[in-house]
C-alpha cells in the first residue's frame, strides 16, 4: 500500500486545501483573533455552543436509558472529528476546518435518533417538512442566542458550506440524484449568503462526511455486540468485519470476547481510513488540482471509499439494518419514542402556552406554518431525557423506553 506524500502535521498545507487566510469571511463582519485562525475560531464556537452540549443526551441506535457505555451523539461526534482530522492531515488539508465540520454535522438531529426525525418530518408535512441538515444550519445561523451582535454563531463561509454540502451538491447536474427537494431553510439562508449549492464542497468537508460513515459502521458493531443483539459468530460472513474476526481469532485463539470486539473495531477503522487515503490520493493524482476552486468544480467526490470497499461497506450496512437497526427490541423502543415525539408536537401546536417560557411568544396563532416551525425547533433541540420529562409533565401515561 503506497502512502507517499502523506502529511503528518508537519508539512506545508496543500495548494487545494482551504486556507484560513483566504477565507470568504462571515455574514456579519468581525475583527478576527490574533491568536487563532478563522477555522480554529469556528471550531471553538461550535464546542462552546448549547447545541454541542445537548449531544451528550441524544442517542442514535440505543436510547440513553439502556446503559452508560453506548454511544451518544456527542461521543460519536468526537470520534468522527478524530477520524476527519486524521484524513485531513494525511492530505495536508486544514485540520481545524475538517474538525469544525465534523463537530457541527449532527447539531440538527432530534431526540431518539432517526426515529425522532422521521416522526417530526411526518408531523411537519404541510409546513415545509423537517431535515436534520437544514436544522443544523438553522441552529448555527439563527437559533443559538449567545452573542451581542448577531444570532447564531456567525461561522465562516467555508464551515457553513461544508455543513450544508458535506454529502455533495444540492442543486444543478451533480445534485439531481437527491431524493428530496432542497429544504426551504437552506434556500432561504442561501439567498442572503450564497453557499454555491451546485458545486462540490471542500476536501475538508468530504473528509468529515466519510469519517461519519467509518465511525458509525465500526461503532454500531461495537454497541451491537455490547448489547447482545449482535454476536461475534454472526459477523463471520460480513465483508471486512468477518475477515478481521478470522485474523484476530487466528492470532489470539483464546482472546476474550470483549477484547476481540475491540480489535475488530479498531482494525476496521484503520482499514477503512487507509482505503480512503489511498483512493483520495489516486483521485488527486488524476485530477491534479491547484486550488480549492478546482475541488469545487471537480464534478465528483474526491475523498471516499474505493469501488471495492464501497461494495463491501454497503453489504455491512445491509447487515446492520437487518440485524441491529430493525431488531425487534430496537423497533419496540422506537415505537415508544415515535409516540413521545408525535404527542409533544400535537400538544405544543395546539397550545403554545404548554411550551416553556421563552418559546411562548412566537408567531401569531393564525400563522400556523411559522408556529409549526417554532414547535419543530423546540422539539429538535430536546435531548432524549428532556423529551421524556416533558411527556410525563403533559400526559398521564408515557411509554416506557425499555
Amino acid at each position: 500500500m503506497s502512502m507517499h506524500g502523506i502529511g503528518f502535521g508537519y508539512r506545508e498545507r496543500a495548494s487545494y486545501a482551504c486556507d484560513p487566510q483566504s477565507s470568504r469571511g462571515r455574514l456579519v463582519p468581525e475583527n478576527e483573533s490574533p491568536t487563532r485562525t478563522v477555522f480554529q475560531r469556528d471550531r471553538d464556537r461550535i464546542i462552546h455552543s448549547t447545541a454541542f452540549r445537548r449531544l451528550k443526551h441524544k442517542t442514535q441506535v440505543f436510547i440513553a436509558h439502556e446503559g452508560d457505555h453506548y454511544r451518544t451523539r456527542l461521543t460519536h461526534t468526537i470520534e468522527v472529528a478524530q477520524i476527519a482530522r486524521a484524513l485531513a492531515r494525511s492530505m495536508r488539508l486544514d485540520e481545524d476546518l475538517a474538525e469544525a465540520i465534523a463537530l457541527v454535522h449532527d447539531f440538527g438531529h432530534t431526540p431518539f435518533g432517526h426515529t425522532g426525525e422521521d416522526a417530526l418530518n411526518e408531523k411537519m408535512q404541510g409546513f415545509g417538512g423537517f431535515d436534520h441538515n437544514a436544522q443544523s444550519l438553522r441552529i448555527v445561523t439563527s437559533l443559538e442566542k449567545r452573542y451581542a451582535e448577531f444570532d447564531g454563531l456567525n461561522l465562516t463561509w467555508e464551515t457553513l458550506e461544508g455543513l450544508v454540502k458535506h454529502n455533495g451538491p444540492l442543486t444543478g447536474p451533480n445534485g439531481e440524484g437527491l431524493k428530496h427537494p432542497v429544504p426551504a431553510a437552506i434556500l432561504e439562508y442561501n439567498s442572503q449568503y450564497d453557499l454555491e449549492l451546485g458545486s462540490f464542497a471542500s476536501l475538508e468537508a468530504q473528509c468529515a462526511a466519510i469519517a461519519d460513515d467509518i465511525a458509525y459502521n465500526a461503532h454500531d458493531i461495537d454497541d451491537g455486540l455490547r448489547s447482545g443483539l449482535l454476536s461475534l459468530d454472526a459477523l463471520e460472513e460480513v465483508p471486512v468485519t468477518g475477515d478481521i474476526l478470522r485474523a484476530v481469532r487466528e492470532k489470539y485463539p483464546v482472546l476474550d470476547d470483549v477484547r476481540t470486539a475491540h480489535e475488530i473495531v479498531r482494525r476496521q477503522i484503520t482499514i477503512m481510513v487507509e482505503d480512503v487515503i489511498c483512493t483520495a490520493q489516486a483521485n488527486l493524482d488524476s485530477l491534479k488540482p491547484q486550488s480549492v476552486g478546482d475541488i469545487h468544480g471537480a464534478g465528483r467526490t474526491i475523498v471516499g471509499f474505493s469501488d471495492a470497499m464501497r461494495g463491501k461497506e454497503k453489504l455491512l450496512k445491509n447487515f446492520l439494518y437487518k440485524n441491529l437497526y430493525f431488531h425487534e427490541s430496537v423497533v419496540r423502543i422506537r415505537k415508544s419514542a415515535d409516540k413521545i415525539v408525535r404527542d409533544l408536537f400535537d400538544a405544543y401546536l395546539a397550545d403554545e402556552q404548554t411550551m416553556p417560557e421563552g418559546w411562548r411568544d412566537g408567531p401569531k396563532q393564525d400563522d400556523l406554518v411559522a408556529q409549526a416551525r417554532l414547535v419543530a425547533d423546540f422539539l429538535a433541540g430536546m435531548t432524549d431525557t428532556y423529551a421524556v420529562r416533558e411527556h410525563r409533565r403533559l400526559f398521564d401515561h408515557t411509554p416506557e423506553l425499555a
